[in-house]
C-alpha cells in the first residue's frame, strides 16, 4: 500500500479546533478534520480574522497552515495580523496577485477576470498544495473564483473539483466569500460540508453589531440559531446563545438574609437562593438602595456578587452609598464585588449574556443584579427578545444557585403608572416601592406582591432611607389605596414613621 493510501486509510484524530473558543463551544467541539468548509459574510465581518486564527490555532499543535489570497497581497494580511498581536511566520503565505501582473508581458491577471482562465488559477493552488501538504487551508476569496468562471456551470465544476482534491490531501479547508455575487450561493452551500454565515448590522444608534450563525454542518449536533461576536484584539470573540438546559442544576440552600429583619419578615424568611426577585417602582423611590442593602448583606457573609449598573454612574452609585454607610469600595478592591458599568448601547444582548456566565462560573458570584431592565431593553431589538432572553437567563441563574436582583423602573410617580415590559410573571419574588401622600408629605411604601418560596406577609409597609441603609416601619393599615399612588388616611398621624432627613443631614 502506498503513502497515499496510507493516508487516506488514517482515522481523524478528533475535531479540528477553530482557535475561537465560542465557536468550538456552539459546534459542540470544533470542526471535522479533511473537510471542505464555507465562511460568508459581507465585508467587514471578520472573515480574514477568522481564517487567519484558525490556521494559527493548527499551527499552535504543529499543523502545516497554507493561507491562499487572491485578493489581499501579503503586506495587507500581515497587516491585519499585527493589530490583533500576531505574527504569521508560522504559516505560509501564497498570494495569487503577483508584483509583476501589470507587465506587458502577463496576458493574463486577476484584475482582469474577463481575461484569464479559471483552470490555470486552480493548477496553481493545486500545485501550492502538493509542495507544502499542509493541514489546513484557507482560500481567500470565492468571489474572485466566481468572476474568472463567468458561468455558474464552469463555477460549481471546478469547486468539486478543488473539494475532491483536498479530500484527497487530508485537508480541513475554510473558503471564505464575500458574498459579492446574488445574495446566498446555495449551490455551494449544498458542496461544503459545514456553512458559518457572519452578519453585520446597524442600529439607529450605537455600534455595529455583529452576529453568526451555523447554517448547517453535517455530522455534528451543533448549537442552532444567532450568537453574537466581536472583533477583538486577538481574534473573533463570539458569544454562544444561552440555554439553561445545557447547564446543570444545582441544589439551592435556605434562604439569607437581606440585612433587614424588618424586610425579611416581608419576604416569608429573606431571599431562596436560585430565584430571581423584581423591584420595581418610580423613579427615586429607593430600588437601587434596597437591592445595595440585600447585596451588602452577602458581601458581609462572604459571598461574592457581581452588580451591572446600566443607568446610573458608577462614581454616583458609590458616593451615594457611602452617603448611606454601605461602603462598597473595600469590596471591590478585594475582589469580592465585581461591579461594572455598562453602555446598553455599545454591548450586544449577547456579550452581556456572556459577561453574567463569565462571573457565575469563573469567578463564582452568588448574587447577581441587574440595574436596570430598562436600560438593557434599549439592546433589544424589541420586546419579546428581551422577554426570551431574560428567560433563559434567569433559568440558568435559577440552576446555578443564584440570587439574582432584578430593578425595573415605572413611568410615572403618583397614580396611573405603567412599565416598559411586564416581568414580573418570570420573576419568582416582585416587591414593589411605590409614593404616598400623608400630612403634606411624599412619603414611601413597600409591599411583597407575590413569592414562590414562603408565605410572605401582606401587609404594606412605609420605609425610610437613613443613614443605615433601608429602614421599615410598622404596617400602615389605617390607609386606603397606597398602592394606586392616591391613598386616603382613615388614621392618625402617629401611625407614620418619624422623619429621619435631619438626621441623614447632620451625618453628611
Amino acid at each position: 500500500m502506498s503513502a497515499s493510501d496510507a493516508s487516506l486509510s488514517a482515522a481523524p484524530v478528533g475535531p479540528a479546533l477553530t482557535g475561537i473558543a465560542g465557536l468550538d463551544d456552539i459546534l459542540n467541539g470544533g470542526l471535522t478534520p479533511h473537510r471542505m468548509y464555507l465562511v460568508e459574510g459581507t465585508p467587514g465581518t471578520g472573515k480574514t480574522t477568522l481564517g487567519l486564527g484558525f490556521l494559527l490555532a493548527g499551527a499552535a499543535i504543529g499543523e502545516t497552515g497554507l493561507y491562499v489570497t487572491l485578493a489581499e497581497t501579503e503586506v495587507e494580511l500581515r497587516a491585519v495580523a499585527a493589530t490583533h498581536g500576531w505574527t504569521l511566520d508560522a504559516l505560509n503565505l501564497f498570494e495569487m496577485v503577483p508584483a509583476d501582473g501589470l507587465g506587458e508581458d502577463q496576458e493574463q491577471t486577476l484584475f482582469h477576470p474577463s481575461e484569464v482562465e479559471l483552470g490555470e488559477t486552480i493548477r496553481d493552488v493545486m500545485a501550492k498544495v502538493d509542495e507544502l501538504r499542509p493541514n489546513r487551508v484557507v482560500l481567500d476569496s470565492l468571489s474572485e473564483l466566481r468572476l474568472l468562471a463567468q458561468s455558474p456551470i464552469r463555477y460549481r465544476r471546478q469547486i468539486l473539483a478543488l473539494k475532491h482534491f483536498f479530500s484527497t490531501r487530508q485537508c480541513t479547508v475554510l473558503f471564505l466569500d464575500d458574498k459579492s455575487g446574488s445574495g446566498s450561493d446555495l449551490q455551494l452551500h449544498s458542496i461544503a460540508h459545514g456553512v458559518i454565515s457572519l452578519e453585520q448590522t446597524l442600529s439607529g444608534f450605537g455600534a455595529q453589531r455583529r452576529r453568526m450563525h451555523v447554517v448547517k454542518m453535517r455530522g455534528v449536533r451543533y448549537r442552532g440559531g444567532y450568537h453574537d461576536f466581536e472583533i477583538e484584539r486577538g481574534g473573533l470573540c463570539i458569544y454562544p446563545r444561552l440555554v439553561a438546559s445545557d447547564h446543570a442544576t444545582q441544589e439551592a440552600g435556605p434562604a439569607v438574609s437581606t440585612g433587614s429583619t424588618a424586610l425579611d419578615a416581608l419576604l416569608g424568611g429573606g431571599l431562596v437562593p436560585g430565584t430571581s426577585t423584581l423591584l420595581t417602582g418610580p423613579a427615586g423611590v429607593g430600588k437601587t438602595t434596597s437591592t445595595v442593602q440585600c447585596m451588602l448583606a452577602a458581601l458581609k457573609r462572604g459571598e461574592k456578587a457581581a452588580y451591572f449598573l446600566f443607568d446610573e454612574r458608577l462614581p454616583t452609585l458609590l458616593a451615594r452609598s457611602r452617603t448611606l454607610g454601605m461602603d462598597l469600595d473595600a469590596y471591590i478592591e478585594s475582589g469580592q464585588l465585581d461591579l461594572r458599568a455598562v453602555d446598553p448601547a455599545e454591548m450586544s444582548p449577547g456579550e452581556f449574556a456572556g459577561a453574567v456566565r463569565a462571573v457565575v462560573e469563573e469567578q463564582g458570584a452568588s448574587v447577581v443584579v441587574i440595574d436596570s431592565l430598562n436600560a438593557y431593553l434599549q439592546s433589544m431589538p424589541n420586546e419579546q427578545f428581551l422577554v426570551l432572553q431574560m428567560h433563559e437567563m434567569l433559568t440558568y441563574l435559577g440552576q446555578k444557585g443564584v440570587v439574582s436582583l432584578l430593578i425595573l423602573g415605572l413611568h410615572g410617580v403618583m397614580g396611573d403608572i405603567r412599565s416598559d415590559v411586564d416581568l414580573s410573571y418570570l420573576s419568582d419574588t416582585v416587591v414593589q416601592l411605590r409614593y404616598f401622600e400623608a400630612h403634606g408629605e411624599v412619603r414611601q411604601a413597600i409591599s411583597v406582591i407575590k413569592t414562590r418560596t414562603a408565605r410572605h406577609e401582606r401587609t404594606i409597609r412605609e420605609f425610610q432611607i437613613g443613614s443605615h441603609g433601608l429602614q421599615l416601619g410598622e404596617p400602615l393599615r389605617q390607609f386606603q389605596g397606597v398602592l394606586t399612588g392616591v391613598p386616603t388616611f382613615s388614621g392618625e398621624g402617629k401611625t407614620l414613621m418619624a422623619s429621619q432627613i435631619g438626621t441623614l443631614d447632620a451625618q453628611r
